[in-house]
């Protein structure tokens, strides 16, 4: 115990210690994980009760992975940081199918938030509370708490921001089908994976009571999961083996009427991923007795039924169940919806912001995550200004020299030409020169240009509403307001072709890492960089490793783990807390 108690001062007094974590397989041998932890490291008008600051105020909305990476990472000492969420804590997302079946538990893979934004050169101040509304005109946001009205004090404040971060994530999206907020779960937070583990149980509980028909068990134990992306065949995955692990073994009465059916409307599930990852996971659910049907569009859910229709026949389906799981996509929040009226974005369904993350129509708010979208400009808009200040000699026309010279800058700017000339393998710009017929040209006119360049924001993509998008994007706004000063006086980014100098920063560059799918059974498949596709046992171990690694803190790290080991051992917990 002695020697517990001083590891965990030493882990505490000397966060910048590198650390290990070792994760070893008794069929594979070993994976060894580096990771370092920088944890250590009425309405009522707040500023009235706060000393006056030089520094500039920023206010950050959400504590997700968008809003935790910036928090992180800001220089607290250059500003004062307030923060806003109405969750006191940062939860491990990718980890909410395990927490559904009790793999891994709810507090294993939450973080306090207040542990995350200690830092020692200053204090960043949090409140939980929900913002409600955002007047970007007076630079303000208005917020209420959700704690009990039973206690002394208002709910209602407002914050005053120089810089407003919105990093509020997004809610669930039923696309207004009748009958989905009221008869389905989701899996969007730590309480929704709670809620669900719950039912589970409550269904097994059910099916078992004296007296009850065949049909009305098969009906209880039919668990529905609408919507094929990663959560949802994380979810079906992880239920199943769930099932067949563990409930079956306290429940054997009623194993043979256990059914789990995954509805996709489009063709294949996982059709973000790589086709053999799709087909994997589609041929493993068969194996494993999950039914996938795919090419189905769900119409409306009642009490006990789902209605769908299925494309290719245009037939009504009516399908019993006992539990729903809607898992289809992503929508924006009441209040953000709000905010885009005011800054001319009405018509979007989405806030736009620019490729330095600002709020199109508001230059002081930025926003990251799932709340928003990189509205990236396209070549074709600006290719008249491209084209004559590229032109140094204002002949009319361009040559390869005069286009090499701004090359650079031009990929900087407009991502989707690099993309362009890889995907044509084009390695020179004189091979954007050629002609119809292959023939190089040593300059080209304006027509020409335009000729050549026609085709390259057909390569244009949005970032998916994932994880690593949002903690990339904040890491990078964080650094570019450390950078502020140093960055206004020396711009690094690239030249404006609209008019003289350069932009301060570059441009946000996502870097894609790879993406994983649980696929239950102790196997996984993974696509990661460089069209490297895995798939097995083995990739199973590699995302234990790196979901590891991963976790904010050394804490959550070692629960997470001994969720793990303790699952193996034991079994997962079937009580219904």
């Amino acid at each position: 115990m002695r020697g517990f108690t001083y590891l965990s001062k030493v882990l505490h007094s000397h966060s910048s210690y590198s650390k290990l974590l070792v994760l070893c397989s008794v069929s594979t041998g070993g994976l060894l994980v580096y990771a370092e932890s920088n944890v250590e490291s009425g309405k009522q008008v707040v500023e009235q009760n706060q000393p006056e600051s030089k520094k500039k105020r920023v206010v950050v909305l959400g504590t997700g992975w968008g809003g935790t990476s910036f928090l992180k990472d800001v220089d607290i000492s250059s500003y004062d940081v307030q923060v806003v969420s109405p969750r006191n804590y940062f939860a491990f997302t990718p980890l909410l199918p395990s927490v559904t079946c009790g793999t891994v538990e709810a507090r294993s893979i939450v973080e306090p938030v207040r542990n995350i934004i200690k830092k020692s050169s200053g204090e960043i101040q949090f409140w939980e509370a929900e913002c409600l509304k955002i007047d970007p005109e007076n630079r303000t946001v208005s917020c209420r708490s959700g704690i009990n009205d039973n206690l002394a004090g208002h709910n209602d404040f407002s914050l005053q921001y120089d810089y407003l971060v919105v990093a509020v994530g997004a809610q669930v999206n039923t696309f207004n089908t009748p009958g989905v907020m009221e008869h389905c779960h989701f899996l969007k937070e730590v309480e929704d994976a709670q809620r669900i583990r719950r039912t589970v149980i409550d269904c097994f509980e059910k099916s078992v009571i004296p007296g009850l028909s065949e049909e009305e068990r098969r009906t209880n134990l039919h668990f529905v999961i609408v919507g094929g992306g990663p959560t949802g065949v994380e979810f079906a995955a992880e239920l199943h083996d769930y099932v067949y692990e563990d409930l079956v073994k306290i429940y054997p009465s009623v194993k043979d009427f256990v059914k789990i059916t995954v509805i996709q409307s489009g063709d294949h599930i996982l059709n973000t991923f790589d086709e053999r990852i799709s087909s994997f996971a589609e041929q493993k659910f068969q194996r494993d007795g999950i039914e996938v049907s795919t090419g189905c569009r769900v119409t409306s859910v009642s009490d006990h039924f789902i209605n769908m229709k299925v494309k290719s026949t245009g037939k009504h389906v009516e399908v019993p169940y006992g539990m729903v799981v809607w898992s289809t996509g992503v929508g924006t929040r009441p209040f953000v919806k709000d905010f885009m009226e005011q800054v001319g974005q009405e018509k979007r369904r989405i806030l736009a912001t620019d490729e330095w993350l600002r709020v199109k129509g508001c230059s002081n708010v930025y926003a990251l995550g799932d709340c928003a979208s990189i509205d990236q400009r396209k070549v074709m808009e600006d290719i008249s200004t491209i084209f004559k200040a590229a032109d140094k000699d204002d002949s009319g026309t361009l040559s390869v020299e005069e286009f090499r010279d701004v090359l650079e800058d031009i990929i900087i700017r407009y991502p989707q030409v690099d993309l362009y000339l890889k995907n044509k393998h084009l390695l020179e710009a004189k091979d954007l020169f050629r002609d119809s017929e292959g023939n190089e040209r040593e300059e080209v006119d304006i027509e020409g240009f335009k000729l050549a360049l026609s085709h390259v924001d057909s390569q244009m993509k949005s970032l998916p509403a994932t994880a690593q998008v949002a903690a990339q994007q904040g890491t990078y706004l964080a650094r570019c307001l450390n950078r502020w000063d140093q960055c206004k006086s020396n711009p690094e980014g690239p030249r404006r072709f609209k008019s003289s100098g350069r932009h301060e920063f570059l441009p946000f560059e996502y870097r894609h890492l790879g993406q994983f799918a649980p696929l239950g059974g102790d196997q996984a498949a993974a696509e990661l960089p460089g069209d490297w596709v895995s798939m097995g046992h083995s990739t199973q171990w590699l995302w234990y490793s790196v979901y590891a690694s991963k976790q904010v803190s050394w804490r959550t790290r070692y629960l997470v783990v001994g969720d793990w080991v303790r699952r193996y051992i034991f079994g997962r917990d079937s009580s219904r807390i």
